[in-house]
């Protein structure tokens, strides 16, 4: 089985080039995009349609529910589940999506990780009612590991706790007694190179597509059904439009925002491709099926 990734920022047209490369490759697709993962978030997502998933199998789409929460370890998971399949049906793979923090941790591994126990979880969440309390806590137990933890970052908080509790070490030592192994050993990564200008007009013409489908009536729908309150409520795409609902912008100081908050993001994911990966190819998008096949 051959694998490659496809990364780049949002809007850059990584999942059309997915698609046809894994139609020429004889390849299944792994997604790696923190909102196509989510069941019904489809104009949002930007995910592929319909016809597009029947055509070619893709693993990380439509795996969870929208008040579902998910980790790197359901990607690791999904990675070794659509691996699984690959092999046994003489497939290749291609791994795609925005969200490439997933991709590191697939290529850099996770520390193993211990079974917490209910009466452990029932302490942390008693703790966790003052969660700067908590962090405190931790902070003074372990300043070189929580000090890059910010003191709202609920999740991670209640993890170090979870760990901290259950095994009476503290996380800088057990991560150093149980250090990460790597799911991929070696991969080939191409990261699509979009000028700015042309990376904005996509980025404007995809948000007007957006729009045009169905944006606003699908965000209604998914709040009816899930409220606010789940961390897929709090996408780009999503807020700006509970905004404008809740008559706090107008029409186009919504399209707008999203158009903003979008390009600022795709930023944030160059930079992030351009400093954590090693060997990395950096490829114009037309010319990457040249290189690849």
């Amino acid at each position: 089985m051959k694998q490659l990734a496809i990364i780049g920022p949002t809007a850059s047209g990584k999942s059309d080039l997915a698609l046809e490369l894994a139609e020429r490759c004889n390849a299944y697709i792994l997604s790696i995009d923190s909102l196509s993962i989510y069941k019904e978030i489809d104009i949002a997502s930007a995910k592929p349609s319909k016809e597009e998933l029947l055509h070619v199998r893709h693993f990380g789409i439509n795996e969870l529910c929208p008040d579902e929460t998910f980790s790197v370890t359901t990607f690791i998971q999904l990675y070794l589940t659509c691996k699984a399949q690959c092999e046994a049906d003489g497939k290749n793979l291609v791994i795609v999506g925005g969200s490439s923090f997933y991709l590191k941790s697939l290529l850099s591994g996770l520390s193993p990780t211990p079974s917490i126990s209910n009466e452990t979880k029932l302490q942390a969440k008693a703790m966790l009612c003052n969660l700067a309390k908590s962090y405190k806590f931790l902070y003074d137990l372990d300043k070189e590991y929580m000090q890059d933890i910010s003191q709202n970052d609920s999740y991670r908080i209640e993890k170090m706790l979870h760990l901290y509790l259950e095994t009476g070490t503290v996380p800088s030592k057990y991560f150093e007694q149980h250090p990460p192994k790597p799911t991929i050993k070696s991969l080939d990564i191409f990261n699509i190179d979009v000028e700015r200008e042309v990376l904005r007009e996509r980025i404007v013409l995809r948000t007007h597509t957006m729009l045009k489908f169905g944006l606003i009536d699908e965000v209604t729908s998914l709040e009816k059904m899930y409220g606010r309150a789940p961390k897929s409520m709090k996408a780009i795409g999503i807020i700006e439009v509970l905004e404008y609902l809740d008559g706090l912008t107008c029409k186009g100081e919504m399209i707008e925002s999203i158009i903003t908050h979008t390009a600022q993001l795709a930023k944030r994911q160059q930079t992030f491709n351009n400093n954590q990966f090693e060997n990395i190819l950096h490829v114009r998008r037309e010319e990457l099926l040249q290189k690849i096949i």
